[in-house]
This record gives structure tokens, C-alpha cells and sequence, in this order.
């Protein structure tokens, strides 16, 4: 049986990470690729790739592709108790695919988040609209891009609506405080180290905020500097929710200045045209940080 490459990128959209395979194989990096909604999970397998690059996606579901949801974390956890190195290995890609895990992440790091409670009636949603104050926030536990993300303003709306609510893949439906105001920041971060915050411009309603070309939203991401404490906060809640690289978002409370935050993307896309809107391609230091671990991973670990 013939090696494997020393990579593989666990990946399920078929356009996000073109940019990441053309940088690895502009640098000679031989990996495989290994499509989320098509995986075959092997406990007697004997070799593995050194590193895996997790890029799974919480939308997965909303393109036909949520037979890897939950699949993706049985082999994350797979992979790490055969001792194979997993850049956002199976704790983060637990907080990504949960809200509920991600308010827990967001009180550990002692930062400001929305009062938020689930039910997995939609029914139990105006018990738990009533307990917050309207308007609400109602999503999917598990979402992703905006799918299924819904305002409503008043008591009369979550009811007429009950029974449309999409409850995503796991069945769990999040009821959420609406923050009122303040810019809405997005900062990314590779390794413990801050790459860059965007302000999020959108539409009323807009909650499809991927910024990849290959998202098609129609939000508009300008580059600022965020305050320091907004900065130690985000590194926080990577640190608590175990992320190597993704994107952090809160809104800035116009009273305050506090970040009020709200969403965990282990998988992050870089913002279009980056040389335009950063100054630099932040895909070359993520595949950077690639290479990074796999100088320090085991020589064909697993076996």
C-alpha cells in the first residue's frame, strides 16, 4: 500500500478552497483531497496523512451535503486518537456547528453575548421569545451562511411563522436578543495571532455574510482596526473554543464600545479580492501556518 501524502484538506464546497489547493500546489505540496459528503471512515486504516486541514462547513446541509455534518466529527475524533495532527481538530469544529456550544465558549472567556435559549419545539419558540424580549433572532443550532436565520419583531410574527421555521440539521432552534446598533466587526485570526478585522456593511435582513467571491452575498467588508479589547477578546474565544484559524464576529455596542459577540467560524473564507481590500493574501500565511505544523507533526503519524 502506497503512502499517503502528507496532507489532506477535509473540505465539502467545491469553489471555496480552490484558492487554498492552487497555493499548496503553487508551493510543490502534494495532498488529497477528502470531500465531506462522501467519506469512508476506517478504524483499522493503518496509514494517514500527517496533517488534516479541517474545512468542513456548518452550511453543508443548505447545499445537499449534510451526510458529512456529523460524520466530519466522528473522523475528527477519529483521527486525533490515532495521533495524526488536525488543524481545527474536532473541539472546534464542535463549537462551529453549535450555537448553544458557542455561548458556552463565550461565557468561559468572559465576554458579552446575546441572552439566547433553545428549544427543539418551535412551538416552546414564544416561551422563549417571551423570556428574552422582542425582537428575537430565531436560527438553526446548527447554520451557517444565514440559512434559515429569521427577525422577528413581535409575538403575532414568531406565531404566524411557527411552523415554517427551519430547525437545520440537528432539529435545534436557537431564540436570540437582537443587538440593537453599533458596527458589525469580523476579525480573523491564524495560530493565536490576529490577521485582520473587517466592518461588515449589509443590507436590512441580510444575513448571508460569507465574504468568499463564490458566496455571492451582497454585504460590503472594509478593513479597520479594532480596538485592543475587542482583539484580546477574540483571541480569548479561540482559545477557549480551541480554534487554530477562522473569523470571530460581535458587534461594537455604540454605548459602550463593548463587543457584543455571537458567531464562532472555524471555517472562515477570506474576504474577495484581498490584495484590494486587505493589502495582502492572507491565503499565503494560512497555508503558512499548513506548513508550520507539518514540520512539527509526526513523521507519518498513526500508524
Amino acid at each position: 500500500m502506497s503512502s499517503p501524502a502528507r496532507i489532506a484538506v477535509l473540505y465539502e464546497h467545491p469553489e471555496w478552497f480552490a484558492p487554498l489547493f492552487a497555493e499548496l500546489r503553487r508551493r510543490g505540496r502534494a495532498y488529497e483531497e477528502w470531500p465531506a459528503e462522501a467519506l469512508l471512515i476506517d478504524p483499522e486504516r493503518r496509514q494517514w496523512p500527517e496533517l488534516v486541514v479541517n474545512r468542513m462547513s456548518t452550511s453543508a446541509r443548505w447545499r445537499g451535503h449534510g451526510a458529512g455534518q456529523f460524520a466530519v466529527l466522528e473522523l475528527l475524533e477519529l483521527l486525533e486518537a490515532r495521533g495524526v495532527q488536525v488543524l481545527n481538530g474536532s473541539r472546534a469544529y464542535a463549537v462551529d456547528i453549535s450555537k448553544m456550544r458557542q455561548v458556552e465558549v463565550f461565557r468561559r472567556a468572559g465576554v458579552r453575548t446575546p441572552r439566547t435559549i433553545a428549544v427543539n419545539d418551535a412551538a416552546r419558540a414564544l416561551e422563549a421569545a417571551r423570556e428574552i424580549g422582542y425582537p428575537v433572532m430565531v436560527k438553526p443550532n446548527c447554520g451557517g451562511a444565514g440559512s434559515g436565520v429569521r427577525r422577528f419583531e413581535t409575538p403575532q410574527e414568531l406565531m404566524a411563522a411557527a411552523g415554517e421555521l427551519d430547525a437545520g440539521c440537528d432539529q435545534l432552534l436557537v431564540v436570540q436578543e437582537t443587538v440593537q446598533g453599533g458596527d458589525l466587526l469580523r476579525t480573523e485570526l491564524i495560530d493565536g495571532e490576529i490577521l485582520y478585522t473587517v466592518k461588515i456593511d449589509r443590507p436590512a435582513g441580510l444575513y448571508h455574510l460569507c465574504p468568499a467571491d463564490a458566496c455571492g452575498t451582497t454585504a460590503t467588508f472594509t478593513r479597520v482596526m479594532a480596538p485592543r479589547e475587542i482583539e484580546s477578546a477574540v483571541l480569548a474565544v479561540a482559545r477557549a473554543a480551541k480554534v487554530d484559524a477562522g473569523g470571530i464576529e460581535c458587534f461594537v455596542d455604540p454605548k459602550t464600545g463593548e463587543g457584543v459577540f455571537y458567531d464562532i467560524n472555524a471555517l472562515s473564507n477570506f474576504v474577495a479580492q484581498p490584495e484590494q481590500v486587505l493589502g495582502f493574501n492572507p491565503m499565503v500565511k494560512f497555508v503558512d501556518a499548513i506548513e508550520r505544523r507539518l514540520s512539527a507533526a509526526p513523521r507519518w503519524g498513526g500508524l
